[in-house]
């Protein structure tokens, strides 16, 4: 057999033409890249494998987070995907991609593989983002320690070595500029924008309402350099930007210069007394509690008991006792006989 390549089609087509030498003409055969783009269409065998995919994706999933059949994509030669909708929660918008192939000549496809992969509109995580370049400003806590960043483009050195031992240690020390790197220019047009367009700056709603501008404030003190024309300090503890670098044509209703109105106050009128609704109520006179009766009786402490004949136990008489006259009985009060009228005389 001789194999020879036929330039003389038109169509952009590699064609390999075969040809037996015992025959006129062989049949043409086309190369992989005409091959590929002949087999965009699913194979047919492989696409009707409906039942044999979701089998196989019930066996390896949970059978609840199978939903519908939503087609299937050619991926190569004898190579077709079916595509089930994922009912997982969290998971909108994913499938279960189940793969089906089948060999050359087959009348039966072949379950490659299950994965779950992500459609058009899944829900994704956003995109991973290296540590340094996540960290926003105010992130940083008090524990929290910043990576040297010896490529900064805010930076630059503050000095240069020369060389000279003596000469550099006087640039460095004796001269103040001990600082390694400095502000570049980057770095201070940056800063100024920030600073301009934050709440320091003049667009601000408290710098529209105020009635001056910081640059006439007696508690603004100036930067230092090349800012100090644009931006300051300010030193009020009454504004809300005290400690705060603000620009010059900001301004707060704690201006040092400002004013407000003091109006007088109006004098109040007399006080009035309203005795129309009053009523007259008399109350008594209330007696003092050492002027009660009774209370001088219960104050006294109780008089020891008196004993009675009773109580005395009775003398035997003697010889001398019976032959003396009877005694005269004792009186109690009580007990004392009424007075004889006077004049009447015992006949």
């Amino acid at each position: 057999m001789l194999v020879t390549r036929d330039d003389d089609r038109t169509d952009g087509d590699d064609v390999m033409v075969a040809r037996d030498e015992t025959t006129p003409a062989g049949r043409p055969r086309r190369s992989g890249a005409a091959r590929g783009r002949r087999s965009a269409a699913p194979d047919a065998v492989c696409a009707a494998a409906v039942e044999e995919a979701r089998a196989a994706l019930v066996a390896e999933v949970a059978p609840a987070t199978v939903g519908d059949h939503l087609g299937v994509e050619a991926e190569g030669e004898r190579l077709v995907a079916h595509l089930f909708a994922c009912t997982a929660r969290g998971y909108r918008g994913w499938r279960w991609t189940v793969s089906v192939a089948r060999p050359p000549r087959a009348r039966t496809a072949t379950v490659c593989e299950t994965v779950l992969l992500p459609g058009p509109d899944a829900v994704l995580a956003p995109s991973w983002v290296p540590w340094s370049d996540r960290l926003a400003p105010g992130d940083l806590g008090a524990h929290d320690v910043l990576p040297y960043r010896s490529d900064d483009p805010c930076l630059q050195p503050g000095y240069t070595d020369t060389g000279d031992e003596e000469g550099d240690q006087l640039a460095v020390w004796e001269l103040g500029l001990g600082r390694r790197r400095v502000l570049s220019p980057l770095g201070r047009e940056r800063a100024a924008t920030r600073w301009y367009r934050g709440p320091g700056g003049p667009t601000s709603d408290i710098a529209v309402r105020a009635p001056a501008q910081c640059s006439t404030c007696g508690y603004f003190v100036p930067l230092a350099g090349a800012m100090r024309r644009v931006f300051g300090a300010c030193a009020n503890e009454w504004s809300p930007s005290d400690g705060r670098v603000v620009a010059a044509d900001h301004g707060c209703g704690a201006h040092s210069e400002t004013d407000v109105d003091r109006p007088e106050p109006e004098p109040l009128p007399p006080p009035i007394l309203d005795e129309t609704g009053a009523e007259a109520v008399v109350v008594p006179k209330r007696t003092p509690p050492s002027a009660e009766p009774g209370t001088g009786d219960q104050d006294a402490p109780a008089d020891e008991p008196a004993t009675t004949n009773r109580d005395v136990p009775a003398e035997e008489p003697t010889a001398a006792d019976q032959d003396a006259p009877a005694a005269e009985p004792v009186t109690v009060d009580g007990d004392v006989p009424a007075e004889e009228p006077e004049g009447r005389v015992d006949g």
